[in-house]
């Protein structure tokens, strides 16, 4: 059976984009076809001025908004980043192996980074070299598949190409990844600009549509979406990019394609309330289970705890593998240590003892 991984990243509340372009497929699919194991990479939202309460809060939700997607603890490893330390472990030594060149191509560094310095702060490395902690993510578990958004293709490529790296210089250690690309709704776009894609990170509320938004939110804000000039309905995504949005999150709530919706309506007011009515029903069963699992944190502990005892045990051999092959002494167990003049136990002896007394 093949194994997949994917994360969710805390750094802010989880959104329609989210769902339709990740969190349903893991529930859906991937838990039941594959050895999957889906985490909370709390430490990635590290790498920019934070508030570490609202980390900590945002990563539960995430967790508990996981779950409540479908995600079932019995088929698949639920876990939170920092509670296996092998991904840090890991980390380090992929950015042995990657190059200062290649962290610095990715997109997300030259959003990101300019943004920070705008804001009259500085760029903290981590912001740089998280790629490296993204692959370590990946490579420790061997997965062969990584279901991701379009955003995220570049990270997936910059793994495949660190792990080839790493098993032509020190030896075969690590199994060499894939993206896989959701077919439809990959990239949802963000209501008030839909040539943005609608990030949870984003905080312009209006343009995004979060899945704990009760149902008269949601109506508001696609009905208030950006369409295009023009009236007739058609899936054009170059030329109306705003109407093609709603088409797709309308496809993805129904099944069926964005141009056999299309040639259904007349007017964008027909295509708006019929979006907002199907998106309420998809969020409403998810709604009503996460509303159950804040009743009972206890659930939601264990889930996270025993998760991350299972994703500790598959990580750690690949990641003392790749120790050894880079030139690591291996960590051997032992009797405790047993210095020059010590016991047999490691105390000192009746010589040593009297000698320092004597001293």
């Amino acid at each position: 059976m093949k194994r997949v991984f994917s994360g969710v990243k805390p750094t802010g509340h989880l959104t329609l984009g989210n769902y339709l372009g990740a969190m349903r497929q893991w529930a859906a699919v991937d838990q039941h076809e594959s050895d999957a194991l889906f985490c909370v990479v709390d430490l990635h939202a590290l790498t920019v001025d934070h508030d570490p309460a609202r980390v900590r809060r945002l990563t539960r939700q995430s967790a508990s908004l996981l779950l409540a997607a479908g995600l079932d603890p019995r088929l698949c490893t639920l876990f939170v980043q920092s509670h296996v330390d092998e991904h840090t472990r890991l980390s380090y030594l992929l950015e042995c192996v990657a190059t200062d060149g290649e962290m610095r191509r990715m997109v997300q560094y030259k959003e990101k980074a300019p943004r920070e310095r705008a804001r009259g702060g500085s760029v903290r490395l981590s912001l740089l070299t998280y790629p490296a902690l993204m692959a370590a993510d990946i490579l420790a578990y061997g997965a062969e598949e990584v279901p991701v958004g379009e955003d995220q293709a570049q990270h997936v490529e910059l793994t495949r190409d660190v792990a080839v790296r790493f098993n032509q210089r020190y030896g075969q250690t690590f199994v060499v990844p894939r993206a896989t690309l959701p077919k439809v709704a990959a990239r949802v776009m963000n209501l008030q600009d839909p040539t943005s894609k609608m990030g949870k990170s984003d905080d312009t509320g209006p343009g995004i549509v979060y899945l704990l938004d009760e149902p008269d939110v949601v109506r508001k804000k696609i009905m208030r979406a950006v369409t295009d000039s023009g009236r007739e309905v058609v899936h054009d995504p170059e030329g109306r990019p705003g109407v093609a949005n709603l088409l797709e999150i309308l496809a993805s709530c129904t099944g069926r394609t964005p141009q056999e919706l299309a040639a259904g309506y007349a007017s964008y007011g027909d295509l708006k309330r019929d979006v907002a009515d199907a998106v309420i029903e998809v969020l409403r069963p998810l709604q009503e289970r996460h509303r159950e699992l804040c009743a009972d944190p206890g659930h939601v502990d264990d889930v996270l705890r025993l998760g991350a005892e299972r994703a500790r045990e598959m990580a750690r051999p690949t990641v003392d593998a790749a120790y050894r092959a880079i030139g690591c002494c291996p960590r051997r167990p032992g009797r405790g240590p047993r210095w020059p003049g010590s016991g047999p136990r490691g105390r000192v002896g009746a010589a040593g003892a009297g000698a320092g007394s004597a001293g």
